[in-house]
């Protein structure tokens, strides 16, 4: 398979987020396969309809990263039973106006991990019902609500987790194939 581009885009601003280590260690899975390149979330104003005729430069950014993408990788934390409100925001902008969704069609992958118990089972299916309306096709297995002491470790994944993970990276990496 050629070097597929996928767009990640990470629902959390914290700097030691356990998303974004995940998503960092999970392009490692998909070396020579896939480039993986974070979309910038944290610089986009509050979105507000008003300003679609002249979107700032970030959300032009963030538009043409995701229209550039053969993919879209998002993983998230939950927050209170759903996703973060600067990955709806995101969301947001680069789905609008209507009729201009830089989504549209691209094939996706949703995952993310939690302190939690159940991972980030509420905050991944609030995405895939998001992703949905806006036409795009995401991997429905395997799914991975994790927690992140069985995952992650300080050199990223977790050696008991790598062997699951892998089956997700490689079932994931299909899905673009299919839909890209």
């Amino acid at each position: 398979m050629a070097q597929k581009k996928i767009a990640v885009v990470i629902g959390s601003l914290r700097k030691d987020s356990f998303n974004a280590k995940l998503a960092d260690a999970l392009a490692g899975l998909a070396s020579g396969v896939a480039d993986f390149r974070r979309v910038r979330i944290d610089d986009l104003p509050l979105y507000n309809q008003d300003d679609e005729s002249s979107p700032p430069a970030p959300v032009k950014r963030l538009k043409q990263a995701i229209r550039e993408a053969d993919g879209l990788l998002f993983v998230t934390p939950e927050y209170n039973r759903s996703i973060p409100g600067v990955l709806k925001n995101a969301i947001d902008h680069a789905s609008r106006p209507y009729g201009d969704s830089a989504f549209a069609g691209k094939p996706a992958g949703v995952l993310g991990v939690s302190i939690g118990a159940i991972g980030t089972a509420c905050a991944q299916q609030h995405l895939r019902t998001i992703l949905a309306y806006l036409d795009v096709p995401t991997l429905g297995q395997p799914e991975a609500y994790l927690k992140a002491d069985d995952v992650l470790d300080g050199d990223g994944i977790a050696e008991g987790s790598r062997a699951f993970l892998q089956q997700w990276m490689d079932a994931y990496l299909d899905w673009v194939k299919r839909h890209a």
